[in-house]
């Protein structure tokens, strides 16, 4: 029977987290437990917090449920404030009653700092911190034009990205001289800067905002100390934060001299009865902004009650690897080199965007810290050098080169010793993953569920899957092909899942057979796994949340932040009537026009409201989408075959147009792409294709799974002097083979080298239907055919669909974006950097 009192003010993440750390201790034993949360939502997951304009609900991002609380005989007070704290007295107030406690921990948080600028106030201006913000963001977006945030940090660019995912022209406005200054120097911030702007993001540094008065053509406006100004129908306060001591400070606690609760490595306040975990705790002179420091606190403050006199709070890593507007962007330790004697390496690619630079020690033996901005993928090594003291290479620059300039290879997991941080949030080492292996788990979600590994902000996840792969295969347990940690299949097995069940949307497949709430690994690849099975429209309400910027617009995003047209061309056969109607919509939109390799016209320079106009035109004169923005069938690349060259013994056109026509809209793991030459003289270089297809005095030779680009790959002789409806059935059974079972992202030409057997076991699959599915694998493709749709058409004829391409919801003008331009042999392009003036 428990015979005391603990009280925790505050039901955030860090205030959950030590919940759970609590009951699970001996202690809890001798306690009645009280919460007191200020929202009227259970705590849920702020690190994820701008999933919610894509479609999460609370539900998703919530990290329990009531009936946790009542099974754990926590008695939970939501949207009940606590107004104040009796020491003496040990009691708390809210306006409900007073409530005693034996010990009381304070998890209140933090607050978004909001300048102390005349017109803040405003009724357009918002923070950026809990759900209701966000709903009252949404309100306001929806009638709205554009919108700045105020801050140009790591909840700054969160805040901009959520702006411009609710169609909004999206401006930072920064005091610094660069985003991100606490975690980026100055070249980092630069690349980052140019990368946002590319986005279609307007970035304004060094400025001071004087004021917020009434706009002329929105409706504020933003006076600088400069003079300069900025008109904007919306401001989100996105300023760094401040700790919520109010509570502290009213019942005279010890608060630092620039805020914060004092507490000593145990957590405990000034008053022995009362401690503070979490953003609004202050420990040797720091306040921790990130969420596994406060996970540790907590950790340490459940031990610390649990009696446990080893438990003590030391610091954290404050190391952070993020994805902000799709960029990579990650900071290591003394990432700016104030250690004496550091030493600085930089590797700069600027037509890549990636930025990287590791500080060593004076000998170069140790790794002090590290930024990276546009390319994450050495994050996890080097973090691992940092935190495990590691001795570095004979040549420290090796970590950060590409690996054709002599880089090294990533840090494996063998490597790595016991003692090594896997997952900061929650203090779990390589050697804890190894005790939960012997101990049973078996593979990632077991390891995760005993360790709650990768179950904070989620940075470790690839590392994580590496050690846990690693150490099942040393103990000769076979690893798993989980798609991602929300799904404990592969991506062949989803395929299979959700084509048996019927299953015609994400939230039923996760709710179903998976777990969590999706991450970029899993929903784009669900998303193409329904389009391939159902064929629904990509823009399907349950739909949209899934797709990437290139599917959700059905365009391609160039880098200035406009979009390209690109009308199919099936067989680059094209009527004098169309080309007319290309160059005429090229002219009325001033877009810039090229033929491409795969014999068609790309027009360049679309705005995002210009599109639907633009393609009802082209429509009209008989184009459809080319689908240039999907993994799916790109073009079919044809010579003039025997209908004009001599050398021709094949109609190759016919046939180019008869696959473009069939195959149009297939989505696939990846791009596709096919050739038909009317002779082995090639002109169509089919070889070079997914599919290639040559012509020959009996017939038609196919060639599969070849490829161009970073890794050009020859393609295989697969079958020799097919008739036509040997050709198509061959293609069919490929095709859909390949879409069924290939990994996520992988081109044919991997699909088939990864394969056991390779291409002689393709063959049998598909020439001699080894395993039984050559019917059921055309009859699918047959409904694919069946069931096509132009993606643009159905777009353009449903005015809920195209609300989606308004970039200005109370104004019927469309606009170019902030982007300058400039020409070049007479068309119209970006301005760039090292040009002059623009035209």
């Amino acid at each position: 029977m428990s015979n005391k009192t603990l009280i925790v003010i505050g039901n955030g993440m860090v205030g959950h987290h030590f919940l759970e750390q609590f009951v699970a201790t001996p202690a809890a034993d001798d306690y009645k437990v009280i919460v007191f949360g200020e929202e009227k939502q259970l705590a849920y997951d702020r690190v994820h917090l701008s999933e919610y304009f894509s479609g999460s609900t609370h539900a998703d991002l919530a990290m329990g449920t009531a009936d946790w609380y009542t099974e754990n005989d926590i008695d939970l007070h939501l949207h009940e404030q606590v107004t104040g704290i009796d020491r003496e007295a040990r009691t708390v107030t809210t306006p409900k009653g007073s409530y005693q406690y034996d010990e009381l921990v304070l998890a209140t948080g933090s607050y978004p700092f909001v300048p102390p600028i005349n017109g803040k106030d405003n009724a357009n201006c918002f923070v950026y911190r809990t759900l209701d913000d966000l709903d009252a963001i949404r309100a306001c977006a929806d009638v709205a034009r554009t919108g700045v945030v105020v801050g140009g940090g790591l909840l700054g660019l969160e805040a901009a990205n959520a702006l411009k995912s609710l169609g909004l022209d999206a401006h930072v406005v920064e005091f610094a001289p660069r985003l991100m200054p606490v975690q980026l120097d100055e070249d980092g911030g630069a690349v980052l800067r140019s990368k946002i702007e590319e986005l279609g993001v307007q970035v304004h540094t060094e400025k001071a905002t004087t004021g917020i008065v009434d706009g002329e053509d929105c409706r504020l406006r933003m006076n600088f100390s400069d003079d300069s100004f900025l008109e904007t129908d919306l401001i989100v306060f996105s300023a760094g934060i401040r700790p919520q001591d109010a509570l502290a400070r009213a019942c005279e606690l010890e608060i630092g001299e620039r805020g914060g609760i004092m507490v000593n490595n145990q957590c405990t306040t000034s008053d022995s009865h009362i401690h503070a975990i979490g953003e609004c705790a202050l420990w040797n002179q720091q306040i921790f902004g990130l969420v596994a420091p406060g996970y540790t606190m907590a950790r340490t403050l459940a031990a610390a009650l649990n009696n446990d006199e080893e438990a003590a709070f030391t610091g954290a890593d404050m190391s952070t690897k993020l994805k902000l507007l799709g960029v990579d962007v990650g900071s290591i330790g003394d990432a700016h080199g104030k250690t004496p004697g550091a030493r600085n390496i930089r590797f700069n690619d600027e037509k890549a965007g990636h930025y990287r630079r590791i500080v060593v020690s004076e000998d170069g033996k140790k790794l002090l810290g590290a930024i990276l901005v546009g390319d994450n993928s050495h994050y996890d090594t080097l973090l691992q050098y940092a935190l495990n003291g590691i001795d570095l290479p004979e040549n420290p620059e090796s970590l950060i080169l590409p690996e054709s300039q002599g880089g090294a290879p990533t840090l494996g997991p063998d490597a790595l010793p016991d003692t090594a941080q896997i997952c900061s949030c929650h203090n779990v080492t390589k050697g804890d993953i190894c005790c939960s292996i012997d101990a049973g788990a078996t593979d990632l979600g077991a390891v995760k569920s005993e360790t709650k590994a990768s179950s904070g902000c989620g940075g470790c996840a690839a590392l994580l899957k590496n050690v846990v792969d690693s150490e099942l295969e040393k103990r000769g347990v076979e690893v798993s092909k989980d798609i991602c940690e929300h799904f404990p299949y592969s991506r062949q097995d989803l395929f299979n899942i959700v084509k048996v069940n019927g299953i015609r949307t994400f939230r039923t497949l996760i709710e179903q057979h998976g777990r969590g709430h999706g991450c970029d690994i899993c929903k784009p690849a669900v998303a193409s796994i329904l389009a391939t099975c159902w064929n629904e429209h990509i823009l399907a309400t349950d739909h949209v949340p899934l797709q990437d910027t290139n599917d959700t617009f059905m365009a391609n995003m160039q880098k200035n932040g406009t979009y390209s047209i690109v009308p199919r061309v099936p067989g680059g056969e094209i009527t004098p009537d169309k080309l007319i109607v290309l160059g005429q919509v090229a002219k009325e939109y001033n877009l810039y026009t090229k033929i491409t390799g795969g014999q068609r016209v790309d027009l360049f320079g679309a705005t995002l409201s210009e599109l639907p106009d633009i393609w009802e035109k082209l429509i009209a004169a008989g184009f459809e989408t080319g689908h240039a923005y999907g993994k799916s069938l790109r073009t079919v690349k044809s010579c003039v075959g025997s209908t004009w060259c001599r050398y021709g013994v094949q109609d190759s056109v016919g046939m180019a147009i008869f696959l473009e026509d069939r195959y149009k809209g297939l989505r696939a793991p990846h791009k596709v792409k096919m050739g038909v030459s009317g002779c082995t003289r090639e002109c169509a270089e089919a070889q070079s294709k997914d599919i290639g297809v040559i012509a020959t005095e009996n017939g038609w030779n196919l060639y599969v799974c070849g490829n161009g680009g970073m890794r050009p790959r020859h393609a295989d002789l697969f079958a020799t002097d097919l008739d036509d409806e040997q050709l198509i059935k061959t293609i069919d059974r490929v095709l859909m083979f390949y879409v069924r079972t290939a990994d996520r992202l992988q081109r044919t030409s991997v699909w088939m080298e990864n394969m056991e057997g390779g291409l002689d076991y393709l063959k049998e699959v598909v020439l001699e239907d080894r395993l039984g599915i050559g019917d059921e694998l055309e009859q699918h493709m047959a409904d694919l055919v069946g069931t096509y749709q132009c993606e643009w058409k159905t777009a353009v004829e449903d005015p809920e669909k195209r609300k989606r391409f308004r970039e200005f919801v109370n104004a019927p003008e469309k606009k170019d974006p902030v982007q300058m331009w400039t020409t070049e042999r007479d068309q119209r392009r970006p301005l760039l950097e090292t040009d002059a003036e623009p035209a």
